[in-house]
């Protein structure tokens, strides 16, 4: 079974999202055999529909497809974080307590990056900062495909 990358944000519905469907593209472009997921730590069932409308509107200025069903937002459980190789959190200061709440033991294994939500920033602030948060994290993996022994 290939490796696990797992984006966490909050509600699995904006952030993470658009990380899994924008790697998710990518990875296969590159031929790198990950298996990509999303999570969210705290559903918000009140979402209009599975995906955010900002997320659809950011991979489609991007030409990444879509995929032709949207699958509802996830909840994180323990058997994603076991099977998980690595996990990103969208904002450290938003997803640690959620970690430490709910998954302490796990709290420590995920990478926490700082990248608001539409609470605190439009998607026009945040979504360029997560897009080269994004493209750098690509270019890590771009380059372990091309030098697998460095």
């Amino acid at each position: 079974m290939p490796p696990t990358l797992l984006f966490l944000c909050t509600g699995n519905y904006y952030r993470s999202r658009l990380s899994e469907l924008y790697f998710r593209h990518h990875f296969s472009l590159l031929g790198i055999d990950w298996q990509l997921d999303s999570c969210g730590l705290a559903i918000d069932g009140r979402n209009p529909g599975p995906i955010s409308r900002d997320t659809v509107r950011w991979l489609s200025a991007m030409q990444i497809p879509l995929p032709s069903e949207h699958r509802w937002p996830r909840d994180l459980t323990t058997r994603d974080l076991e099977q998980a190789t690595r996990v990103i959190a969208m904002k450290e200061a938003e997803h640690r307590p959620l970690m430490r709440l709910r998954f302490p033991d796990f709290e420590h294994k995920v990478e926490y990056w700082h990248i608001d939500d539409q609470d605190v920033a439009t998607p026009a602030e945040a979504l360029p900062l997560l897009v080269a948060r994004l493209d750098a994290l690509l270019q890590e993996f771009a380059s372990a495909k091309q030098n697998p022994h460095d």
